[in-house]
């Protein structure tokens, strides 16, 4: 009896969590599909009348085609560039003979770069943006995040390639293979699944920033999803059903890049977790 009523006890609490966890969701949903004055009438967990006004709003008046495009333009080239860039920094600082407590300060150094508060970044790098002509562009946007994600890479995937046996690599090079093609052929398919842990973080990190896009762009031409979204907060008031429905739009490119990728993400997460 007792061990029944602690099972009823803890599928309980799971139950509790997992409703306390979506109802926001929920709500954002439903919200997105009322009428002002349902939104506003009071508290409702289904739309009085349904209505797609919300979303034909964003679309046709707010602009939000060209903030979502930018969005995945901008994090697909920006984490794939660091990704490429910080996986074979990474790979040269698990196969350099400069030491244990050299390699350690590298990584340390270099995850210092994603430790700095980013509004102290934001004024070095519109200088830097300004003289060279990509502030409000999403050129400026993808070399920013490129670079800050670098380190994030590096510190990721040295863990997960530090995994991997050097005798793979060394059977390969003395059949024939160079040092690149051995990387290609032998170690990156092994690390595939830590790469996709390293760039669902990536992804999610970029794709959520807003402080220095919201400084580096002003048109709808190169702004991102966030920025389109805080237009929508006005001075007198906020416009709630369209921006349920900008956040429901928001979510979804995360939550279809995540199921495309799921079956490597909890191996990736435990893959460089334990030596």
């Amino acid at each position: 009896m007792r061990s029944r009523t602690r099972t009823v006890s803890m599928y309980g609490a799971i139950v509790l969590a997992v409703v306390i966890a979506l109802f926001p969701i929920w709500w954002m949903i439903v919200t997105s599909f009322k009428q002002p004055v349902d939104i506003y009438s009071g508290v409702s967990l289904v739309p009085q009348h349904f209505t797609m006004d919300n979303y034909a709003e964003l679309f046709r008046d707010r602009h939000f085609g060209s903030y979502l495009g930018n969005s995945l333009v901008v994090v697909a080239l920006s984490v794939g560039i660091s990704l490429a860039v910080g996986t074979l920094g990474a790979y040269a600082l698990t196969r350099s003979t400069i030491g244990e407590r050299i390699r350690r300060l590298s990584l340390v150094g270099a995850l210092v770069v994603r430790m700095v508060p980013p509004i102290l970044l934001a004024i070095p790098l519109y200088i830097v943006l300004g003289k060279l002509g990509l502030l409000d562009t999403k050129l400026g946007l993808i070399f920013v995040y490129a670079g800050l994600n670098v380190s994030l890479v590096v510190w990721m995937m040295e863990s997960y390639l530090g995994e991997i046996p050097p005798e793979i690599e060394e059977a390969a090079l003395v059949d024939g293979d160079t040092p690149l093609s051995a990387l290609r052929r032998i170690v990156l398919p092994l690390a595939a699944p830590g790469m996709v842990a390293t760039a669902i973080f990536s992804v999610i990190v970029t794709y959520n920033e807003f402080l220095l896009a919201l400084s580096f762009t002003s048109t709808p031409n190169s702004q991102t999803i966030t920025v389109g979204v805080s237009t929508l907060i006005g001075k007198i008031q906020i416009e709630w059903g369209p921006m349920a429905a900008a956040g429901v739009i928001g979510a979804v490119p995360i939550i279809v890049f995540a199921l495309l990728v799921q079956r490597h993400f909890v191996r990736g997460l435990t893959l460089g977790a334990i030596k």
